[in-house]
């Protein structure tokens, strides 16, 4: 999810005032919103982002900032970050409603579900470069939005958006595969292990010591697996499939539980209700599935329920 996004982003053309000012006067200009909360803008039956016109745009956020995300053969995408809440008295004109991006992922289409990452995770950065890391000085937006330029002369540092590499992965031994509960979930709640990588680390490095940190275990090697665009806020999340040497588990401080899993144990558990996996929306289900589909030949699609990612708490 929020993967292969088929955008040109035209990033040789982000300084290039009067070529940005003809993409915006075309007729195929579209524009998506944001709230300053990062909910978009999506139609009311959820069966997209819902793309605003020029005109849209002029009559409900005329003074709002504008990035240029990129253009297809159909339409040149632009993003409006809000700069104060709206609610319904636009949604409701606009015939739209409020997302946000984890609800957007499983319910849109895949092509508006990515430009809404994109622009989310951009817009994002945007709101926290506001002044320069380096003399405190205000910062102002150029290139389309892409990059933020200290306005002290002495300074004059630009400041490109950041994305955060994190590492998550699948671990197997023998028959079975790791999985780690969080505290704080809800019973029966598993996933991968992942964690930042760390300034002068490899990703293989990181792989190592993240598993050896949570759950106490030794992988012996790792093959990269897939990468997932993942802007909550702004990270790149990079998925591997490793191999342990030895099954010892010695949970950290970042889990409350680690355990193993075969493969009769997660038809089980999610036959029964009893385990919770990711939903689609997460390379952590994806890395689940490779396995699931390695050591079993079962899809998991075929084994997943409507058992909520959140549950409700009790009370």
């Amino acid at each position: 999810m929020f993967a292969a996004l088929a955008l040109e982003r035209a990033a040789e053309r982000r300084d290039d005032a009067d070529w940005l000012s003809a993409q915006r006067a075309e007729a195929r200009a579209r524009y998506i919103v944001l709230n300053p909360d990062g909910r978009g803008l999506a139609r009311a039956d959820r069966s997209g982002l819902r793309h605003l016109s020029e005109a849209e745009r002029r009559q409900f956020w005329p003074e709002d900032p504008v990035a240029f995300l990129g253009a297809t053969r159909e339409a040149n995408y632009f993003a409006i970050a809000a700069t104060q809440p709206r609610g319904e008295e636009v949604s409701g004109p606009l015939r739209a409603r409020w997302l946000d991006l984890r609800a957007a992922g499983l319910s849109l289409p895949a092509f508006d579900a990515g430009l809404f990452a994109y622009a989310r995770a951009l817009l994002y950065w945007q709101t926290r470069v506001r002044y320069c890391g380096v003399c405190g000085q205000a910062t102002t937006l150029v290139s389309a939005g892409h990059k933020a330029l200290c306005t002290n002369r002495d300074c004059g540092i630009e400041h490109f958006p950041r994305t955060d590499p994190a590492i998550i992965v699948i671990v197997g031994w023998r028959d079975a595969c790791l999985l780690g509960r969080q505290p704080g979930w809800p019973e029966g709640r598993w996933s991968t292990l992942a964690g930042f990588v760390e300034p002068g680390e490899s990703l293989e490095d990181a792989v190592r010591r993240e598993v050896r940190e949570e759950a106490g275990v030794e992988v012996e090697d790792c093959d990269y697996h897939s990468s997932q665009p993942w802007p909550f806020p702004a990270s790149l999340m990079l998925g591997f499939v490793a191999r342990a040497g030895d099954p010892a588990i010695c949970v950290g401080a970042e889990l409350a539980e680690a355990r193993w899993f075969e493969v009769d144990d997660i038809v089980r558990g999610l036959a029964d209700r009893t385990l919770v996996l990711p939903p689609p929306l997460s390379v952590s289900h994806r890395l689940i599935e490779h396995w699931l589909r390695e050591a079993g030949g079962l899809e998991l699609s075929a084994l997943m329920h409507d058992e909520p990612w959140l549950k409700p708490k009790t009370t």
